[in-house]
């Protein structure tokens, strides 16, 4: 398997960021997504394993180029498997996932990626937005980034830049590094054949 790592949106996106709390701090999705992509990358680099990240640049990148890109990867590389990095907004609280509409390879994969999530925050109260109606738990979508690319492709939302909770706790290192290792670690796992889900053993 060689992940492609996706950090959505740029410096230029209309929106995607937080309120301005009352000390003046302010959080961009941006930032945050290149940041954690940053994060799992040297992850990834310490153990050897070869990745790809979509978009070096800061600005944003149209949906149909983010996606030729990956399908180009997808065309060199057949085990290449997208990870899609955001932080979700709307006044909720948690994390989640989604995947394309109906089963497909993704959904192991996203069912990893969640009970990672699971192990790493739900201890401490975090709520992990679910929805097993399918009998997994990712949730589907027809997000371009996941309907577009020729590989599986996983849309995480790492918690709520409009909510002052959520969004302080991705304002920190801890916050981000946790991010970065849920995704590592599954990342690991479905290489090294230990993940509990995994569409490749």
């Amino acid at each position: 398997m060689i992940p492609i790592l996706d950090n959505g949106h740029g410096s230029d996106t209309p929106g995607k960021r937080s309120p301005v709390w009352p000390d003046g701090s302010q959080l961009f999705e941006y930032e945050f997504n290149r940041d954690v992509v940053r994060r799992i990358s040297l992850l990834l680099k310490a153990d050897g394993i070869r990745h790809f990240i979509l978009v070096p640049e800061q600005k944003d990148i149209p949906l149909p180029d983010r996606c030729g890109r990956a399908n180009e990867l997808y065309d060199k590389y057949e085990s290449a498997v997208l990870f899609s990095i955001h932080a979700n907004a709307g006044g909720g609280t948690g994390w989640e996932c989604y995947t394309s509409v109906g089963q497909t390879e993704a959904d192991l994969i996203a069912s990893e990626l969640a009970r990672q999530a699971e192990l790493e925050f739900a201890p401490d109260g975090w709520k992990i937005r679910s929805d097993y109606s399918d009998g997994d738990p990712d949730k589907e979508s027809q997000f371009y980034i996941l309907k577009h690319t020729k590989c599986p492709a996983v849309l995480s939302e790492n918690f709520f830049i409009d909510t002052k909770k959520d969004c302080r706790f991705l304002m920190t290192r801890e916050g981000r590094d946790r991010c970065a290792l849920i995704h590592y670690k599954t990342i690991k796992s479905l290489i090294d054949g230990t993940a509990k889900y995994n569409p490749y053993f």
